[in-house]
């Protein structure tokens, strides 16, 4: 009897790490679903590629992430002297609309004159954004 109750016992706990184990994947996965963005029904979307793209439209939004630990200053502007419009937090990650050459600054990327507009009037140097390129991956600002 004694062998059976055991037996018992560890299939009930195997149960139970398979139960929780199936709840954190679930868990994992709704994060992961929360993490990207969907705009409407029908939107595509995937951790792969990392785009997010709506029903009807033709092009898709690559995001990058910012360099690991650092809080990124926004500016309205290509340059560090002009006025800072928000601050992203830690892990984050942004569109690039655009790029133009400004102010050359170092970061965590190297040293560069890029800057990427994540949004009208929001520019970020591109040395705290890892873009995989020394050069433009966003048609020139106009």
């Amino acid at each position: 009897m004694a062998i059976e109750e055991i037996a018992e016992t560890t299939a009930t706990a195997a149960t139970a790490t398979t139960a929780t184990i199936g709840t954190a994947d679930a868990a994992a996965s709704a994060t992961d679903a929360t993490d990207t963005t969907a705009a409407t029904q029908g939107t595509a979307a995937t951790d792969a590629t990392d785009t997010t793209a709506t029903a009807g439209s033709t092009a898709a939004a690559v995001t990058y992430p910012i360099a690991p630990g650092y809080q990124v200053n926004v500016r309205s502007g290509p340059g560090t002297t002009y006025k800072v419009v928000k601050v992203l937090p830690y892990n984050s990650r942004v569109p690039i609309r655009c790029q133009r050459h400004g102010q050359k600054v170092s970061g965590p990327y190297g040293t560069s004159d890029i800057w990427d507009s994540i949004a009208p009037g929001q520019y970020v140097s591109d040395t705290y954004v890892r873009t995989g390129s020394d050069g433009f991956v966003a048609a020139p600002c106009g």
